[in-house]
């Protein structure tokens, strides 16, 4: 089986960037210069159109020498099957992987990377490289056939991590949330990515990037207490694979 090869982007901008704009720079190196077949899958998009959606992508990346497929409904076992690379944008996590369950694609994307396709993600195409979605932020629109996700990783992600409270908001915090996930599930980790990081899977060797921290989140040994710990910039997290 070769290397996988995955760029799992938190978000598609930081701050108030343009569309993809920090994340071309990462895309363009990750992918090399070799001119490649790109499938984008759009079923993360809820209720809008998926051209525009791939118009949308091409365009920010537009100075790579890469061909960008807009993946539908109708298509999907075809152009996946003749693609170099899979890239999976943001939206609505529970809508994407259903419509990856409804379409029957879930185990030719997994062949696929399994093989060294690389694969490229954010948002919800990030959420889903975990074994389940269970820490979207996402409000579940529609019930996927199963939680269970591509499980590139062993972890689960958090994307947009954030945890700030503001004043006078009685609701639980991203952090509180994330506990609840590790006390039952205590076998679990998590990453939090906040906006403007991503996790590099290339060479079997897994790097945190970006410019702000991440966090990780676990189970105390032989308890469900959660610890966390921080993750600086080129931190190197294989000994999570």
């Amino acid at each position: 089986m070769a290397s996988k090869k995955i760029l799992a982007l938190s978000s598609s901008r930081s701050g108030n960037e343009d569309y993809l704009e920090s994340a071309a720079p990462i895309i363009k190196n990750f992918l090399g210069a070799q001119p490649l077949q790109i499938a984008f899958i759009p079923f993360a998009l809820v209720g809008k159109n998926y051209e525009n959606y791939a118009n949308d992508v091409a365009a920010a990346l537009e100075d790579l020498p890469h061909k960008i497929t807009l993946v539908n409904h109708h298509n999907a076992k075809n152009i996946i099957g003749q693609s170099d690379a899979i890239m999976i944008g943001g939206g609505n996590t529970f809508k994407l992987l259903h419509d990856i369950y409804e379409t029957g694609i879930l185990e030719i994307i997994i062949d696929k990377i399994n093989e060294g396709a690389p694969y490229i993600g954010w948002s919800a195409g990030s959420n889903i490289t975990g074994p389940t979605i269970g820490t979207t932020n996402d409000m579940p629109v529609i019930q996927p056939k199963s939680f269970k996700a591509l499980g590139f990783f062993p972890f689960q992600i958090n994307p947009h991590y954030y945890n700030k409270k503001a004043e006078g908001f009685n609701g639980e915090t991203r952090n509180q949330r994330l506990f609840e996930f590790i006390q039952t599930n205590p076998s679990l980790k998590i990453i939090g990515l906040p906006e403007g990081t991503a996790l590099l899977l290339k060479d079997s060797v897994l790097t945190f990037i970006g410019g702000h921290t991440g966090i990780l989140f676990s189970a105390e040994e032989n308890s469900r207490k959660t610890i966390t710990k921080q993750i600086e910039q080129g931190e190197d997290l294989s000994f999570l694979l």
